[in-house]
Parts: structure tokens; sequence; C-alpha cells
């Protein structure tokens, strides 16, 4: 199923209470680029019609996030998915809702272990990150900056690198 059509509508000027998207998709891999690229016209087009100022960075980082949590649906909580994206100011709110019950958690870093990754380098782009239980599945939610950090600091100023 490809993302519901409904899902640009509505939204606002990212001046004012925050502009907002919306998609639902039948997640399997072929949807993860759907998602990806939902996204990236979203920010895209408030970039253009409201001056919102997205880097690069923040750009490619929005995507690679969102792909980190769509193939986390993908392996172990295949089916519906929700992707809803809401611009704050300088910062996005990226949520994702899945029907699976089991809560990811980080694995203990080991440079030497192929893949298991995701949630690793979800929490070193994100300034912030949430898990809620829901009365079916799971809700994440992450933040992004939209701009550059002047220090090069992938999340801008994150609470998680304390330095």
């Amino acid at each position: 199923m490809a993302a519901d059509d409904r899902s640009m509508e509505g939204h606002e000027s990212a001046r004012d209470a925050g502009a907002t998207a919306s998609a639902a998709y039948d997640m399997d891999s072929e949807q993860i680029s759907h998602a990806r690229a939902f996204a990236r016209q979203f920010l895209t087009r408030e970039q253009a019609v409201h001056s919102l100022p997205v880097s690069a960075r923040a750009l490619e980082v929005t995507q690679l996030v969102i792909s980190e949590l769509a193939t986390n649906v993908c392996k172990y909580a295949p089916g519906p998915c929700l992707l809803d994206l809401q611009i704050h100011g300088t910062m996005l709110d990226i949520t994702m809702w899945d029907s699976g019950p089991v809560l990811p958690t980080a694995r203990e870093q080991d440079p030497t272990r192929a893949g298991q990754h995701g949630l690793e380098i979800v929490l070193a782009l994100c300034h912030s990150f949430e898990i809620r239980r829901e009365p079916v599945g799971k809700r994440i939610r992450v933040q992004l900056a939209l701009q550059d950090d002047p220090h090069h600091d992938p999340a801008g100023r994150s609470p998680w690198h304390l330095t």
C-alpha cells in the first residue's frame, strides 16, 4: 500500500503552530524509499513555500533517520505504519507508529558487529528520542535540528553529547 494521498493536506506555515504532514504505509522494504521521499518533499516544499531554512545536512539526516526507523518496522513489525512530520521552529519532529509490541533497545557498542546499528545511528543524529507503548504497538518520536550547529555537531546542540 502506498502512502496515503491525504498526507500533504492541511498543514500550516512553519512560522505558525507548525507545518505537519502524515503518511500511512503497509510497511515493506519497497515502502522505505517512499517514506524517505515523503519527508524530502515535505521539507523541500516548506523551504520553497515558507522560506524555512533547512540545511542540506538536515535533509540528508532526516532521510537517514526515517530509513532506519522504517527498516526496523519492516524487520520487527511488518504491516501498518504511520509517519508524522511536524516542524517546531528550527526542529523537525518525526513520529513513527507501528503495531509491534516490542520496544527497541540499543545494543552494546561493537564495531565488529555486522548490522543492527540502526538505533545507535538514530540516537547519534537526533536531538531527542522517545518511545511510548500504545494500546496497539508503539510510537517512536525523534527530533532533529533543521539547521547546522556552528560546532558541526550532527545533532545540533544535543543532550546526548555532553562536551
